[in-house]
């Protein structure tokens, strides 16, 4: 009888640790793709994506860069001030979307182009997203905001 006892603890324990393996297992895979990254243009040169990877990039639209396409389409470029990557982006941009000013951007890297599928700007004149922040900082161009 003690030996049955065991033996079914023992079944109950490795029933147990494959179901957690395998809910562990499906939990990763569901996330493969949900997980992006933040990169400065700097990275994304070092370190090119693969192919049809989804991540977010960030940085300064450069000055002078922003050309309106026919209809929703809107090219310009963004800087870290070390490199630049061209960005591709069809919808609406935000109100306060300028010129010199933070921006991030998720979408994928094509042919060299950045093609985004969302652009989030900053909130306020004073504002810059804190990803964007970080990497002027380790490029050493970060200024703080006049007050």
């Amino acid at each position: 009888m003690k030996n049955l006892k065991k033996a079914r603890r023992v079944q109950v324990f490795a029933i147990l640790a494959v179901v957690l393996v395998l809910a562990v297992g499906m939990i990763g895979y569901g996330f493969k793709d949900g997980i992006n990254l933040f990169r400065s243009p700097t990275q994304v040169v070092e370190e090119p994506p693969r192919q049809g990877e989804i991540f977010k990039m960030g940085g300064l639209v450069e000055e002078g860069s922003i050309v309106r396409g026919e209809g929703t389409v809107v090219t310009f470029k963004v800087t870290d001030v070390t490199n630049t990557i061209p960005v591709r982006y069809e919808g609406v941009l935000p109100d306060l979307f300028s010129e010199n000013q933070g921006m991030i951007g998720t979408g994928s890297l094509q042919d060299g182009v950045f093609v985004a599928t969302e652009i989030l700007a900053k909130h306020d004149e004073t504002y810059m997203p804190k990803e964007v922040v970080d990497a002027l900082k380790e490029q050493g161009v970060y200024q703080e905001p006049e007050t």
